[in-house]
């Protein structure tokens, strides 16, 4: 999904205020977000060892839901409390910290994954955390959804964030040569780097799910607020860039399909430490 515009700021796990802006609206995030590909999931339940999942960054729970559904023992770390409080109403265990700041009390896992979460982890330290946790032969499984906008839809929004925002970085519109989908991947070969620097691991494989949903104007216009910079807006502005993309999306007769893809890697906790 669309929690970083096209070109991903280089280190966006120090950019905090934006990490931990998700939860203003904890509701909308969790009935807007899409789940994840059932070939996804099944990827990461057949790489892992064992039943007990780590969710870093779990934030309302919707990955964690599906991994339990799938037989899974998963406890969430979510440094918002917001976000925290809501995966907890759906009956997920969560403990409010950031990755790099909780303490596993010795506790240890046959997997550890992060659902569109793990660019706001350093990528080394949390890298070498999750070693600390895993079970040798355990797998880190970071992965995340981002979709790409129609053009039309695409250049609407970026003019009227420009507008609203005239001091943010943040571009909607993209780069013509760097598709969206395929810039995402920069985010997870920085993750697969920083794995690589703290070391620990062994049968790195980084991979992509394609895939596309239609939204009608009322389900769009209800996910693209949950967009990182997007959040950060006061709401009088936010009604500003809701409305200029709901012209837009008049203009194109009212349904959207969008392409998706699911970028991720699998990184195996090497047998000996």
């Amino acid at each position: 999904m669309v929690t970083l515009p096209s070109s991903p700021a280089p280190e966006p796990h120090r950019h905090r205020r934006v990490a931990e802006s998700f939860g203003v609206d904890p509701e909308r995030y969790d009935r807007t977000r899409a789940e994840y590909p059932e070939a996804m999931i099944e990827r990461i339940v057949s790489a892992s060892p064992g039943p007990g999942f780590l969710d870093v960054g779990c934030g309302t729970g919707i990955e964690a839901r599906q991994f339990r559904a799938a037989g899974r023992a998963v406890l969430g770390v979510e440094p918002d409390r917001r976000m925290a409080d809501f995966a907890r109403r759906t009956g997920l265990e969560v403990e409010v910290a950031t990755f790099e700041e909780w303490e596993p009390a010795g506790r240890t896992f046959d997997a550890v994954v992060s659902g569109t979460a793990w660019h706001w982890v350093d990528p080394v330290a949390g890298a070498a955390k999750a070693a600390r946790v895993l079970r040798p032969g355990g797998v880190l499984a970071p992965f995340g959804h981002v979709y790409q906008l129609p053009s039309a839809l695409a250049e609407a929004l970026d003019e009227v964030y420009r507008r609203v925002a005239p001091d943010s970085p943040l571009s909607f519109a993209g780069r013509p040569e760097v598709p969206v989908l395929d810039a995402y991947r920069g985010l997870y070969a920085r993750a697969a780097d920083g794995i690589r620097e703290a070391g620990g691991f062994d049968e790195l494989e980084l991979w992509r799910h394609d895939w596309q949903r239609t939204y009608s104007r009322e389900e769009l216009l209800d996910l693209v607020p949950t967009s990182g910079g997007l959040t950060t807006l006061p709401p009088e502005r936010l009604a500003e860039v809701v409305a200029a993309l709901g012209a837009a999306v008049d203009g194109m007769g009212g349904t959207v399909t969008l392409p998706y893809a699911t970028w991720g890697l699998t990184a195996r906790r090497s047998a000996i430490s």
